[in-house]
């Protein structure tokens, strides 16, 4: 059986993969900073689909955090054969508005923490010559959006060319890049989305599913519903600084309140 780590496992997205997977037949290693809720998650898991379970708690803001996933992701004897780069969160404001301490934060989590696990996993990988490594990013990489938004770009940009790099070893990665999904990213934040349509809200669990279909494909980038792939063939032809001034005006109609 194979085996598959997930960073933000007990909620969203993350939790999402954990279920899929899990019913899929893969063992797991469910992390997040949650320790009672990750065992929680486990036991239900290893209840209902009869897969093996490890729970590791480790915050990815900390030096300390992101050196425990990677030595688990380098256990040669406990091979890890996908990778989910999902832990993630927003910061409520404008550019500063917000904190240095909690952009530099969020940097952690979504670039630096994304590189380290990523390059521990796929080492190993390349190696036994198989392997998979999803990171989660965001439609807001391809809008001039915050520093959010430039996160997650850096995420794809990361992702593809690490591709590129590794093509023909049998390791695959992929960028996915959803819209607005259905979890508590926006509570943690303190976001309010009751201005968001309702045709804009994902469903984690359909998006997974699109989202591992792609990875099976070979593709390097997944957005992984047909409204949100039109949005973006949109942002594609439209003009930079048009596109800016017009996520910006979106950004205050749609965005966090």
């Amino acid at each position: 059986m194979t085996t598959a780590l997930i960073t933000g496992s007990t909620a969203g997205i993350g939790a999402a993969f954990a279920r899929r997977l899990a019913a899929d037949g893969h063992n797991l290693v469910l992390v997040a900073r949650d320790t009672r809720r990750s065992r929680e998650q486990a036991t239900e898991l290893h209840d209902r689909h009869g897969v093996e379970v490890e729970v590791l708690t480790a915050d990815l803001a900390t030096d300390k955090g992101i050196e425990t996933v990677a030595s688990r992701l380098g256990d040669r004897r406990n091979a890890v054969d996908l990778l989910v780069n999902n832990a993630g969160f927003g910061n409520k404001g404008r550019y500063l508005d917000v904190s240095m301490a909690d952009e530099l934060r969020m940097l952690k989590v979504h670039c630096e923490a994304v590189l380290r696990l990523t390059s521990a996993a796929t080492e190993g990988m390349r190696e036994r010559g198989r392997g998979g490594v999803v990171n989660v990013a965001s439609v807001a990489a391809f809008v001039p959006r915050g520093t959010y938004g430039a996160s997650k770009a850096w995420v794809v940009q990361f992702t593809q060319g690490a591709a590129k790099d590794l093509a023909g070893s049998g390791v695959r990665l992929m960028a996915l890049a959803p819209g607005f999904v259905r979890t508590e990213f926006h509570e943690r934040a303190g976001m309010g989305t009751g201005n968001i349509p309702g045709w804009m809200w994902l469903d984690a669990d359909k998006l997974v599913a699109s989202a591992l279909n792609d990875l099976a494909r070979g593709k390097t980038l997944s957005v992984p519903d047909p409204r949100y792939k039109a949005l973006m063939g949109v942002v594609k032809v439209v003009p930079r600084n048009l596109l800016g001034g017009i996520t910006s005006r979106t950004g205050r109609k749609y965005g966090p309140q």
